[in-house]
């Protein structure tokens, strides 16, 4: 009988969460995590039930009304806009599309990231050359200025538009950190194992090597999101959206267009504003807390500086 030898790193870092004393344990003992979670968690109601957090006689966001440009009130939270439009009321109903864009374009970057990245990795040979070569070529591109490009021939005013561009200007960053996690992979004893026992190449990858990368493939999913929210919101700013639709970044569109900041209604610009970044503040204390509570090498560092700082 053969036994296999697993670097005890390696192990560790398989094992699953509940063995680890459980992922929501080590999420409420994380700061970062809980702050970030309950961002993100407040965003998603937001987004199923927004007409829970908007009074009754607001009514629809899009409804034109009496008394346009007033200044934020008991009536009217946040004033309204040139068109009468209440800000509050538009604000909530614009983080539906906004959180869509940044978990469907975040979770299809993270997708074209590890089918190329780790096929990269395990193909190797003429395979890894030609993946390599295009990621590279996708990196060293100036991003903005191709999105620009993409959203603009592709046909501006749609969200679906909109998310493919995040997505191909998006996976590159990741895919180069997958094809370096499974280069680090490829030789261990596990999947020398599968290849004697002549699983498939797609078996390999899939049921193997990908369960070994959950925490760096969590992380780029996390990382994805956020360029995806912040980039969606310059792209719709610029007029690169559809600017009847409700969404956070159209909000800044028609704030600037109309000035809102030079008239006196900053409300207007900054609510938005701000909603795009606390949504980005969530999704980056979600990857920091991640990568401190997926990484063992942290662990004992933090411990070791709470026993510090009791002594």
């Amino acid at each position: 009988m053969t036994t296999l030898l697993v670097d005890p790193n390696v192990a560790t870092n398989e094992l699953p969460a509940r063995r680890r004393g459980g992922l929501w344990r080590a999420v409420r003992g994380n700061r970062k995590a809980m702050v970030g979670a309950g961002l993100f968690l407040l965003f998603c109601l937001l987004a199923a039930f927004p007409h829970l957090f908007v009074p009754w006689q607001h009514g629809d966001p899009r409804d034109i009304g009496d008394i346009p440009l007033l200044h934020p009130s008991a009536a009217h939270w946040l004033g309204t806009t040139g068109l009468g439009q209440d800000v509050y009321a538009e604000l909530i109903y614009s983080t539906r599309e906004s959180l869509i864009i940044a978990l469907v374009a975040g979770f299809g970057a993270t997708i074209l990231s590890v089918l190329i990245g780790v096929s990269a990795a395990y193909l190797g040979g003429v395979a890894d050359d030609v993946l390599s070569a295009l990621t590279d070529i996708f990196l060293v591109l100036p991003t903005f200025p191709l999105i620009i490009v993409l959203a603009t021939f592709a046909g501006k005013g749609n969200l679906v538009v909109v998310i493919v561009v995040l997505v191909v200007t998006g996976w590159s960053y990741g895919a180069r950190q997958m094809r370096a996690q499974g280069l680090s992979l490829r030789n261990r004893d596990f999947l020398t194992s599968a290849k004697v026992r002549g699983e498939r190449r797609s078996y390999i990858i899939v049921m193997e090597m990908l369960p070994t990368m959950s925490s760096l493939i969590v992380a780029n999913f996390l990382g994805a999101a956020l360029y995806s929210v912040l980039t969606a919101a310059g792209l719709q700013f610029l007029g690169l959206g559809d600017p009847s639709s409700l969404s956070w970044g159209t909000m800044l569109y028609w704030a600037q267009n109309q000035g809102a900041l030079a008239s006196g209604f900053p409300a207007w610009a900054l609510a938005p504003g701000l909603a795009v970044a606390a949504l980005g503040v969530s999704f980056a204390l979600l990857n920091y807390a991640f990568d401190e509570i997926s990484n063992p090498a942290l662990r004992p560092i933090r411990r070791s500086r709470v026993k510090r700082a009791h002594s």
